[in-house]
């Protein structure tokens, strides 16, 4: 018989939970430090890793799921649902200081200490918390969406069409313009709202302000601010895909530029679309790598074969 989930204030959670199935996960609830409900899965044994997830995804959703699978052979992979989406809560007004107190919860019950990996918006928001939460020992960073040229469009008309359509009740719009703006070809956009994950993401679609919020001052075709995250003493492994554009390349090579403690990597033939079997070791290889000091200015990594 499963057992029920308890939860417990302050970012504690008790060690019962409820198990998935013998070689699945571990599921639980654990409350924020503004008492919003987030629902996370723990998988694996060994030192704490936690995956945060990019616009629209949540446990069920997203890449965070497989990746959780294939990483948990080798750490006890913590994967949740970001506030306002999946099973876990959501308390207005949106700031996203409370998304990195949630994270924040999420060190707390995985002893104190934790890698953490992230993708897209959920890249940027992990180097908000490694900013700030001494915690976060490593931190793995795959194409953070930033625009730093000319070699793209910026996207401030593309958000607040986003924030005007949410604001309408029109959550089928705010997916449209998002999607457009990430670069999906108006076509298939057209096919996916004939498609059942097409409600999917229109149930989630409320929280894309919450990923404008994080990403938008980072995507007006200008260099990265001289020192912006000069707070995060944590080793970087910043990583993106060869077969994505010029305009997300030369943004994660800045990033990695401009980290005080980075290496920074161009996984050949990917792209947006993460794929768990090939990133996985990638990942394996950096965060069991010995010493605090893995590189300056962006170093160049080689990736495990």
């Amino acid at each position: 018989m499963q057992q029920p989930t308890q939860t417990l204030q302050n970012g504690k959670t008790s060690a019962a939970g409820r198990t998935l199935s013998s070689n699945a996960a571990t599921v639980g609830k654990l409350m924020s430090s503004d008492g919003t409900p987030i629902a996370y899965e723990r998988r694996g044994t060994g030192y704490p890793l936690i995956l945060v997830d990019g616009a629209l995804c949540s446990r069920a959703m997203g890449p965070s799921r497989s990746l959780a699978q294939a990483l948990a052979p080798h750490f006890a992979v913590f994967s949740y649902d970001r506030r306002g989406r999946g099973e876990s809560g959501d308390s207005p007004p949106y700031a996203t200081e409370r998304e990195v107190d949630d994270i924040a919860a999420l060190l707390d019950i995985a002893g104190g200490e934790a890698f953490v990996w992230g993708t897209s918006s959920g890249a940027v928001l992990a180097l908000l918390a490694a900013a700030c939460l001494p915690g976060i020992k490593r931190l793995a960073l795959y194409e953070a969406p930033l625009i730093v040229d000319d070699s793209r469009p910026t996207t401030e008309a593309d958000w607040e069409g986003i924030r005007t359509a949410i604001a309408t009740g029109r959550r089928g719009n705010a997916v449209r313009i998002f999607l457009k703006s990430v670069g999906m070809p108006r076509p298939l956009v057209f096919l996916m709202r004939l498609t059942p994950i097409w409600s999917k993401l229109k149930a989630v679609a409320h929280t894309l302000p919450y990923d404008g919020a994080i990403v938008a001052d980072d995507q007006l075709g200008r260099p990265l601010v001289p020192g912006r995250w000069g707070a995060v003493e944590a080793p970087v492994l910043v990583t993106d895909g060869g077969g994505s554009p010029a305009w997300m390349r030369h943004g994660n090579q800045a990033l990695a530029d401009a980290l005080p403690n980075a290496l920074y990597l161009t996984l050949a033939g990917q792209n947006h679309m993460l794929k768990a079997a090939v990133h996985a070791p990638v990942l394996v290889d950096f965060f069991n790598r010995p010493g605090s000091d893995v590189g300056s200015g962006g170093a160049s990594f080689t990736a495990p074969r």
